[in-house]
């Protein structure tokens, strides 16, 4: 794989995304993240990690995250999520922020890869099988503290499906 194309600062470019809390923007996220991927050069079968991850990051961000389910934008309201990428040579990371709220430490147990779900209930599969996808699933507070961010880090050849 080649090196990533660098900025002036030599640092990886970032894709950065400023998003209505509807289901619509993550199709057009996941679209957008495609393009950005395979122009820093990530492999094919990352790319599809990448996507999945996103997806499911923005998914809970719209549904749990102050987007109240929304499906289109105008019915997002003012409720935005943020997206930010980096593809490296050695990995990629995927940002979601959302503007719900919440406790990180609450959430903290569900994102550990040991912590099997409770297969009674139907919900609460997400952060496990992302758990297992990627090298560090992590949650913290935005920068303004008015929603949780999530971050998810996968290092090339660890985790290997």
């Amino acid at each position: 794989m080649r090196d990533a194309p660098r900025n002036q600062a030599g640092e990886p470019h970032a894709l950065e995304l400023d998003l209505p809390a509807a289901h619509s923007a993550v199709r057009m996220a996941r679209a957008v993240l495609r393009r950005f991927a395979r122009m820093e050069g990530a492999p094919a079968r990352e790319i599809e990690t990448m996507e999945f991850i996103a997806s499911e990051l923005l998914a809970n961000a719209v549904d749990h995250g102050g987007g109240n389910q929304a499906m289109e934008e105008k019915d997002a309201g003012d409720v935005r999520m943020s997206f930010v990428a980096f593809v490296r040579t050695s990995g990629w990371e995927i940002q979601v922020g959302d503007q719900g709220g919440g406790d990180p430490e609450e959430l903290a147990p569900f994102l550990q890869k040991d912590e099997m779900p409770d297969l009674e209930n139907d919900r609460g599969r997400g952060f496990y099988l992302m758990a297992q996808m990627v090298t560090d699933l992590r949650v913290s507070r935005t920068r303004d503290q008015r929603g949780l961010l999530f971050t998810a880090v996968r290092v090339y050849g660890t985790n290997e499906r």
